[in-house]
């Protein structure tokens, strides 16, 4: 199934995630810094959605309190609690 969600405090400004089976079969994001995000998408593919969220919560970016990786645990978390 494919979820939108929009990530706050951070330069991207979506994240359109496929799950199937519990796992994260896609993500692109929308903004942002473009090579990492492609490259955090390619690792995350596959991988189990509590996988991701241990993984990838409480990441900062610098001074912010959050990251885009940390945004993706969120709306994974946010997709958990809503299926």
């Amino acid at each position: 199934m494919t979820y939108e969600y929009t990530p706050r405090g951070v330069c991207s400004r979506k994240m359109i995630i496929d799950v199937e089976d519990g796992r994260v079969t896609s993500l692109k994001v929308i903004g942002g810094c473009d090579g990492n995000l492609k490259g955090i998408s390619r690792l995350v593919e596959g991988m189990e959605v509590d996988e991701v969220i241990s993984r990838l919560q409480g990441i900062r970016c610098g001074m912010k309190p959050t990251s885009c990786p940390a945004q993706l645990a969120e709306g994974l978390k946010k997709i958990l609690n809503d299926t």
